[in-house]
């Protein structure tokens, strides 16, 4: 096991949390946000004609930053050297 656990919890030690846990807000309107980008890609689509592909890259742009804004620029990936050492403090 990478990171051992106490199995007695009256010590101070407990589980390390989730990722997001305790902010249920706050995912929920990132939530929302990144849903939209992913509603307005499709939308976009409805504007679609063989001779103007704007809407088409509208549509890829929103669909990428749906995707890549979550993975990268919100994600947990800059703390994943700290974690690896035991450091659950997010």
């Amino acid at each position: 096991m990478a990171h051992p656990v106490s199995k007695t919890r009256d010590q101070g030690n407990r589980r390390p949390e989730h990722s997001g846990e305790g902010h249920g807000l706050q995912n929920a309107l990132a939530f929302v946000v990144m849903f939209i980008l992913f509603a307005g890609s499709i939308y976009s689509l409805t504007f679609f004609e063989r001779t103007n592909v704007w809407p088409f890259a509208v549509c890829l742009t929103l669909f990428f930053l749906a995707f890549w804004i979550p993975q990268t620029i919100m994600g947990r990936s800059d703390s994943g050297p700290r974690m690896a050492k035991g450091d659950r403090k997010a």
